[in-house]
């Protein structure tokens, strides 16, 4: 994939759409937080549209890219998933929900405390970021993102969350510097997965609806 403004803007107007057909047709609030995940990873993609036009640097778009993609997603999925998961799964739920709270903490402080930058590198986003023992914050972060869809108890979840842990490695091994921006990516992309969750769940809910025959 060639990334790039118009590449992020088409991903990220493609995501949204299916992160709007997510949000309608969700069939509890309790599962609307997990399926309003598209709507927020495809309007990360636009955002990093704007970075590309910028030329990366400082600016206003830089600094909300960063904080959708480091302390949001690291509580909104763990506290998403609790919320959509069975009541046998929330249980386990904790350890990932706990983790993506303390991680969020220590992002969300580092963002207020100093700048966030944007490098343009050829086809892919750097953004530099100072933060205390990044191996930690990084393994809380996958732990709360990954670890919950793994632990979901949900079939297709667990499905997107393989997914998403199988390109944290290719995006790590393939582009370090650029890690956040390319796995992010990924994920928006992944995340269509979340339609056909959201599907089968409304299925379900009428099914329970119909009355079973005398």
């Amino acid at each position: 994939m060639c990334w790039s403004a118009t590449a992020d803007l088409i991903a990220g107007a493609g995501i949204t759409t299916v992160g709007v057909a997510c949000v309608a047709r969700a069939p509890s609030r309790w599962d609307l937080p997990l399926a309003a995940l598209p709507l927020l990873l495809g309007a990360h993609q636009i955002v990093e549209s704007a970075v590309w036009d910028s030329g990366g640097g400082r600016g206003p778009a830089t600094v909300v890219w960063a904080v959708i993609a480091l302390p949001l997603l690291a509580v909104w999925v763990p506290a998403a998933t609790w919320s959509a998961a069975p009541p046998q799964a929330r249980p386990r739920l904790i350890l990932p929900l706990a983790a993506g709270a303390a991680t969020a903490a220590v992002l969300a402080h580092a963002l207020a405390a100093g700048p966030v930058t944007a490098e343009i590198r050829g086809r892919t986003v750097g953004y530099a970021l100072d933060v205390p023992h990044p191996p930690v914050l990084v393994a809380g972060y996958l732990l709360a993102t990954i670890g919950s869809l793994l632990l979901s108890g949900d079939r297709r979840l667990l499905v997107l969350g393989i997914l998403v842990a199988v390109g944290a490695l290719v995006c790590w091994t393939l582009w370090r510097l650029e890690f956040v921006s390319t796995w992010c990516a990924f994920a928006a992309v992944c995340s269509v997965i979340l339609l056909g969750w959201v599907r089968a769940r409304a299925r379900a809910r009428e099914r329970e609806r119909v009355p079973s025959a005398p």
